[in-house]
């Protein structure tokens, strides 16, 4: 069995949160698409995004 890892990439300070429009740090690859959020958005509905999300991407380490 070989496991496949997907390469994700830095976002940038162009990526824009879905809920708010700042500055995303936070990407959720869902079936249907990725979803971006802010740290305090991806906190908000971490819970519920992440239980069906494919891959979470949480780039909040970077938050200055």
């Amino acid at each position: 069995m070989t496991a496949t890892v997907a390469e994700t990439r830095e976002l940038l300070v162009t990526d824009r949160c879905d809920a708010c429009g700042a500055q995303a740090y936070v990407r959720a690859t869902l079936s249907s698409g990725d979803l971006l959020f802010c740290g305090h958005h991806a906190r908000a509905n971490e819970e519920a995004v992440r239980s069906i999300a494919l891959e979470w991407d949480d780039q909040t380490d970077r938050i200055k």
